[in-house]
């Protein structure tokens, strides 16, 4: 109890001065610099703890806690910053589960898929699979977070098809290799553990990857494939 105590008189120090100076400054009296006459000499003896009635704290100790607590004020930032559904108002499925999984995809321990099936802006019906993962990196998710627009596949994504049009192309991104013409239907090679993600809803989808079907109402259907690397990075 006590120690817990000090170390929150402590965090109050580092909290409170932005310098070690300040800190033996803020010790030192105008009668210790009367009859020293040598604010250095004063500070030399505050460090000491032959003057100041507050707690005796080590240069070195400050500046480590120093430098811990801005560590852990920027990792909080950062934190904040990254997340794109920090703070959001999530009122959808289809966006709570994203939220789920966007700090696993961003940090590189799951690489998701996502299938989705709706209606374009012309009104035409298209579907396709999204790595989750590339897309986070490449573009800002707070407006699909923040409901001010829709997710939806493009052909620059893994898989894409306009029903309408028929148009259809397939691509690799960072995390997938696409296999088309496969007997098996369309399939995923992992490049960082070559495991294989099978989209078929009627096989597995293949070691260490699961799949989630959504129930949302912002979409026609939503799919979800994790898959979970066993590589280290």
């Amino acid at each position: 109890m006590e120690d817990e105590e000090t170390g929150a008189a402590m965090d109050g120090i580092i909290t409170q001065f932005n310098t070690y100076e300040d800190f033996l400054d803020s010790q030192i009296t105008s009668l210790d610099l009367f009859y020293l006459e040598d604010e250095e000499l004063a500070r030399q003896l505050v460090e000491l703890g032959y003057r100041g009635s507050g707690e005796v704290l080590k240069r070195e100790e400050f500046e480590a806690r120093k430098a811990a607590a801005e560590a852990s004020r920027l990792s909080q930032r950062t934190q904040q910053k990254i997340l794109s559904s920090a703070g959001k108002e999530l009122n959808d499925n289809f966006l709570k589960a994203l939220a789920l999984r966007e700090e696993a995809n961003r940090n590189g321990k799951m690489t998701s898929i996502i299938f989705i099936r709706h209606k374009n802006s012309h009104g035409q019906e298209v579907s396709g699979y999204i790595d989750y993962s590339h897309r986070l990196k490449t573009e800002d998710f707070e407006v699909y977070f923040s409901g001010k627009k829709k997710l939806l596949p493009r052909p620059t994504d893994l898989s894409f098809y306009n029903w309408e049009t028929h148009v259809s192309t397939s691509n690799a991104s960072p995390n997938y290799q696409v296999i088309a013409e496969n007997s098996s239907g369309l399939l995923f090679k992992n490049k960082r553990d070559r495991k294989i993600l099978n989209v078929d809803p009627k096989a597995s989808p293949g070691d260490n990857s699961t799949r989630t079907p959504i129930q949302t109402s912002l979409y026609i259907q939503a799919v979800i494939y994790d898959h979970i690397t066993r590589r280290k990075t």
